[in-house]
């Protein structure tokens, strides 16, 4: 088994009335939910009068991007928050946030820029917790390409999966005065690498949590080993300035307001911020409780995503959950710039104030997590 070891490197927008129903939820919880010595879930514990049943829509099927929510099920911190939580995963054909708006679901996980597309087309879905503080979007070459910007992209074919995702890629392009198909040809791509290691494109879309790791789990045939970081070069839309905002719990807006949706709001962030914390802490049991609910991936590559998707979760400045304004104006200045958006969304797309709640109710759970750091993962072939 070949093996490639490699270090995988406030402001409420709207509805300020949230923040006294949040508030107000706080008083809620504790009649729900009675005391507990439990340091692990330091809001929920005891005995609760009722237990809320809670359905949440992911994007995609059962991996570590959504880690930090199975592992709120399976060590209990939504049970001591008085909720009993229903997963449901993703896939092709399913869109979280309508799944949300239909009654399908009671929260759902979705990118900011797709959910705002959804909301401009009138449902009434809400950002309640920015759960990841950056984007994990690549445009990934080979070292000898010589693409190490977007100017590089000059005369060249570049992978874009489409569906949503390409518009970090063509705003980062336009940063170098670059237009697509004037200045370089957009090739649509699998949610593979398989085009850039068969040498059809130049530069290919990449999750730094999954297609990337997919070269590094590949074999080199030159050389017969796995391919190594060094025979790659990165594009980050973090460091080009063009980055998006992702994963996001949203909530339905319809409800939100009400007393008890917003009390069991305010404890699902806290608890889903419980699982994630536990999941920065306990990285190996984490990926335990990934496999024995997504077995599809192996064991290697789920360690690289978890490794990553913490690095796209911790340090949270503002505290897990609570949104960055300046991250969500510079999606919303893309959203708009790009033709995602027609014109930018109302004040009450998004609430800081019952991830601020939530984070009230965690206590000293440590929820910026400024001590964190990546940890070494030994990728195996195909990530086994």
């Amino acid at each position: 088994m070949r093996t490639n070891t490699a270090t995988a490197e406030p402001r409420s927008g709207g509805r300020w009335w949230r923040l006294l129903a949040a508030t107000l939820a706080l008083a809620l919880v504790a009649a729900a939910c009675g005391d507990d010595d439990d340091s692990s879930a330091a809001g929920g514990g005891g005995d609760c009068d009722g237990v809320d049943e809670v359905s949440l829509q992911l994007q995609w099927f059962a991996q570590a991007q959504f880690a930090g929510y199975y592992a709120a099920v399976d060590e209990g911190f939504y049970e001591a928050y008085c909720l009993d939580v229903t997963i449901l995963e993703g896939g092709v054909d399913i869109v979280p946030q309508q799944q949300l708006a239909s009654g399908a679901a009671d929260y759902a996980i979705s990118w900011v820029p797709r959910a705002l597309v959804s909301r401009a087309e009138g449902v009434d879905v809400v950002n309640v917790a920015q759960i990841f503080q950056r984007s994990g979007t690549l445009q990934v070459s080979f070292a000898d390409a010589g693409i190490s910007s977007p100017a590089d992209f000059a005369g060249r074919k570049i992978g874009s999966w489409g569906f949503g995702n390409e518009f970090e890629l063509l705003a980062g392009g336009r940063t170098a005065g670059l237009e697509p198909e004037a200045d370089y040809e957009v090739v649509q791509q699998n949610f593979d690498m398989q085009a850039l290691i068969a040498g059809e494109i130049d530069a290919a879309q990449a999750m730094i949590y999954n297609e990337y790791a997919q070269v590094l789990e590949t074999i080199n045939p030159e050389t017969g080993e796995l391919f190594q970081p060094e025979d790659l070069t990165v594009i980050d839309w973090n460091d080009v300035g063009t980055a998006m905002l992702q994963d996001a719990i949203w909530a339905d807006g319809t409800k939100l307001g009400d007393e008890a949706y917003d009390d069991q709001t305010t404890r699902f962030i806290a608890a889903s911020i419980e699982g994630w914390a536990w999941c920065r802490d306990n990285a190996d049991g984490c990926v335990d409780v990934v496999l024995a609910n997504g077995p599809t991936l192996g064991q290697s590559h789920q360690e690289w995503q978890l490794n990553e998707i913490n690095a796209l979760i911790w340090p949270s400045p503002g505290g897990a959950g609570v949104m960055d304004q300046g991250l969500w104006d510079q999606t919303i200045d893309i959203a708009t710039s790009e033709g995602v958006l027609a014109e930018a969304p109302d004040a009450d797309a998004f609430t800081t104030s019952y991830a601020e709640a939530a984070i009230e109710l965690v206590g000293d759970l440590d929820v910026v997590g400024d001590g964190w750091s990546r940890v070494e993962v030994e990728l195996r072939e195909n990530g086994d």
